[in-house]
């Protein structure tokens, strides 16, 4: 018979079975009952290390907040702006900037603000306690040195500079600077006697002063100084500040801030709506405070020609000498007042529109608020000046946090731009209907002034240098009345933003959570055991009790044998002996007579490879079979390295099998031996060992040899050679009714079960069983307390080139 080839890949389904079957309920059932000293010793080890860990870790707290932002109502009204033509725009008086909430949102957690809000309270420097055997303590505001470093010159360094400091009751403390400069590491020592002090450093200067808040100091503290840059340590904050609405319909953001110090972050929480709110007021304030400048050069102006009109009108009446006005005149001007009054208003409006048109018009004004509250009579253009400013300033805001590529930003310079076109136009419009009324005005004073003309040319000059003298004295009324107003708006501006809830520090850390910790701690001491063992039943190759077996093959496991006694030799079957061998081969008897019908006799034994105890199960069960009355023979079919010469003590040159397949003459009554074990048991030893050990075996006269057994013997033992290793084994399988095959525990490859398994398949025997050698019945649940040291195993040493990966 050809040599049988294994292809693993026809039972792809070996190493899904094995991953799937470790977690079979009963077998982790019974690793944790045989293995519960593991999972005490790791759930400890594991708590410990927990422990330890938290000792080691810094407590962090949660500090929450929440903050009101107030929201423009007229938020909303924009959106057809973009469509819009400019003469439409007068009609949007609702349209303005707002306070859009979700952007309020983000500049809350800007990186910008949180910079500020980190260089005005100096957090780029942390201090702390050092301790030897815990974590270490946050020192804010209360370490016994204060270290300071100017914002500026802290974000101008490249790397974080680290002071460990060692401070002394009397106020001595040993500095040791660390940091890292053109990329080399530097490292300076300095003994400072008294505080204050400069420690001078490649990277900046570092002032260290005395705290007279600091906590008490008994004899020497060590402390541990961080300065880092002002961007980076922003970005930290950053990272760690989450502000969120409270919900869909209100204005409340929820601020939380993880920190390690609860008054640090409280401080912070308060400074960040501080800053947060001066900045929104700053940009409030910046179309007021254009006003306010616009207003104080116009009353510069209108003062000096104020002043210029009465010196005139002073000089003229000296020059005159006039005291009252004459009665013709009186009546001409009492009945020209009204209109002189309009045309002094349409003059006043006239002057302040084409001074705002100069402004508008001016190039270095297009990125500039427009003075808006200058005493325009005009509705319609004072709305879209405002309109104006206030979609100018929501663009610069845009362009402060976000870059050109924004769509809400190119969206805010599209409107900009044409709400300026509409101001021009505006302007344009305004300023023609007062020239019309203006026209309209001079047509009625000019028929009164004919009247006028009749008086005196004395009169005559005196009105028209009064009349100037009264403009000019109303517009430096008003732009006084105007900066006040304006002074008014400046000091009443409203904070965008304040605390509903102020900031309050959680009682209880929220990192490390102990609980949660010291649970996962136990969960990973109970499941690292379950891994090791995993690893290793997985990474073992090899089988270790019956479980492997069965996830291997559907082959019945006809038998399990101990670990046998060294000291009870390879005979460990005897007669009227009841000892755990003896049982457990008369079990193995049963099953194995139980499997066989009522005319199968042969028998054959063959294993994966040498070393598993294929030789001794087959002599043992011989004597077995011997022992309950039937006529048994073991025949040494393992030609190549007989096993039963050593079990039996037979030397190695007893004229054997191999004589009787090359010379089937030879009477088979001058080579059976009789065992003196007992008298139903004879041995037919291998003989000397062939050149031709396969061609022997393949002979007709085997079968003749067992056909001439079968008559004398009621059953025939053959013990073969491992077949998966020489072919010699399969050959003598066609004369076999059984055959049982022989694994050992922590021996047996698992890969050799392919073997098996094709075996089975092909149907090469009759019936097919497995018995397991070297079983250590300690590790089982039902063992009953037995258990063996010694393993069994014969040292097979095959040289034919038959090797097994």
């Amino acid at each position: 018979m050809p040599e049988q080839n294994v292809n693993p890949e026809r039972y792809p389904q070996y190493q899904e079975e094995e991953l799937s079957s470790f977690f079979d309920l009963k077998n982790l059932t019974l690793k944790l009952v045989l293995y519960w000293p593991w999972f005490v010793v790791s759930i400890i080890a594991c708590i410990i290390l927990a422990l330890v860990y938290l000792r080691f870790q810094v407590p962090v707290y949660s500090i929450n907040g929440s903050v009101i932002i107030k929201e423009d109502k007229t938020k909303g009204r924009s959106a057809s702006i973009q469509n819009a033509s400019p003469m439409a725009l007068m009609d949007l008086g609702s349209f303005s900037m707002t306070n859009n909430f979700n952007n309020e949102v983000e500049i809350l957690q800007s990186r910008t603000l949180i910079k500020k809000v980190v260089s005005n309270l100096g957090l780029y420097i942390n201090t702390m306690q050092k301790f030897h055997l815990r974590a270490p303590r946050v020192l804010y505001n209360n370490s016994p040195v204060s270290v300071w470093m100017t914002p500026d010159a802290a974000d101008a360094m490249r790397t974080s500079v680290l002071l460990e400091m060692t401070y002394h009751k009397g106020g001595a403390v040993d500095v040791e600077a660390n940091y890292t400069y053109q990329g080399e590491k530097v490292k300076e020592k300095k003994h400072i006697k008294k505080l204050p002090a400069l420690l001078t450093t490649k990277v900046g200067v570092i002032s260290l002063a005395p705290n007279t808040e600091s906590i008490t100091v008994e004899d020497q503290i060590d402390l541990l100084a961080t300065i880092s840059s002002p961007t980076n340590v922003a970005g930290s904050y950053k990272a760690r500040l989450s502000v969120q609405p409270a919900s869909k319909t209100t204005t409340i953001a929820n601020l939380v801030l993880k920190d390690a110090d609860k008054t640090r972050a409280i401080d912070f929480l308060n400074k960040l709506i501080e800053m947060y709110n001066q900045d929104a007021n700053d940009e409030k304030n910046e179309v007021a405070e254009k006003t306010a400048d616009f207003i104080a050069e116009r009353i510069n102006i209108i003062n000096n020609e104020l002043s210029h009109e009465e010196n005139r009108l002073a000089s003229f009446k000296q020059t005159a000498g006039l005291t009252n006005l004459t009665n013709d005149a009186q009546l001409a001007l009492t009945e020209n007042s009204r209109y002189e009054q309009e045309r002094i208003q349409n003059s006043t409006q006239i002057s302040l529109v084409e001074y705002l048109q100069n402004y508008v018009n001016d190039p270095a004004n297009d990125n500039e608020v427009i003075p808006a509250n200058i005493g325009l009579q005009d509705a319609n253009l004072s709305n879209v000046i405002t309109q104006y400013n206030t979609q100018l300033l929501e663009k610069k805001r845009l362009m402060r946090t976000s870059n050109e590529a924004n769509p809400n930003l190119q969206l805010a310079t599209q409107q900009v731009e044409l709400l300026r076109n509409g101001v021009k136009t505006t302007i344009e419009s305004v300023l023609k209907g007062l020239r019309i009324t203006q026209k309209g005005i001079s047509g009625q004073t000019s028929k009164f002034q004919n009247r006028i003309s009749k008086a005196p040319t004395h009169e005559k000059e005196f009105v028209s240098i009064s009349r100037q003298q009264e403009i000019k004295a109303q517009l430096y009324i008003m732009l006084l009345q105007k900066r006040e107003e304006n002074a008014i708006t400046l000091a009443a501006t409203a904070n965008n933003g304040r605390f509903v809830e102020t900031p309050q520090a959680s009682v209880a850390p929220v990192s490390p959570r102990k609980a949660i910790i010291l649970l996962i701690a136990m969960m990973l001491g109970f499941i690292i055991p379950f891994i090791i063992m995993f690893l290793r039943d997985f990474l073992n190759y090899k089988i270790e009790n019956r479980s492997d077996i069965e996830r291997l093959t559907t082959v019945p496991v006809v038998g399990e044998l101990p670990i046998a006694d060294v000291k009870a030799g390879g005979i460990v079957v005897h007669e009227n002996k009841n000892n755990l061998m003896e049982e457990t081969f008369r079990k193995l008897r049963t099953n194995i007579l139980f499997m066989l019908g009522e005319t199968d006799k042969v028998v054959m034994f063959t294993s994966t490879q040498p070393g598993e105890g294929k030789s001794f199960i087959a002599g043992n069960l011989a004597i077995s079979m011997a022992l309950l009355g039937k006529k048994t023979i073991i025949v040494g079919m393992d030609i190549r390295k007989p096993g039963l010469n050593k079990l039996f003590k037979i030397s190695k040159r007893e004229t054997g099998v191999t004589n009787y397949l090359n010379d089937p003459t030879i009477a088979l009554e001058d080579i059976i031996q009789q065992s003196d074990i007992h008298a139903n048991l004879d041995i037919l030893p291998g003989g000397i060992v062939p050149p031709n050990p396969t061609e022997l075996v393949a002979r007709p006269v085997l079968e003749q040899l067992i056909n001439t057994l079968k008559e004398k013997y009621d059953y025939i033992i053959l013990d073969t050679a491992p077949m998966a290793m020489v072919t010699d084994t399969a050959i003598i399988g066609r004369v076999a009714d059984m055959c049982i095959y022989v694994c050992r525990s922590e021996t047996t490859p698992k890969s050799g079960f392919q073997y098996v398994n094709l075996i089975q398949k092909e149907k090469h025997f009759k019936h097919l069983g497995i018995v397991i050698n070297a079983v250590d019945m300690s590790k089982r649940k039902n063992s009953h307390g037995y258990g063996y040291g010694y393993g069994y195993g014969y040292g097979y040493g095959y040289g034919y080139g038959y090797g097994y990966g």
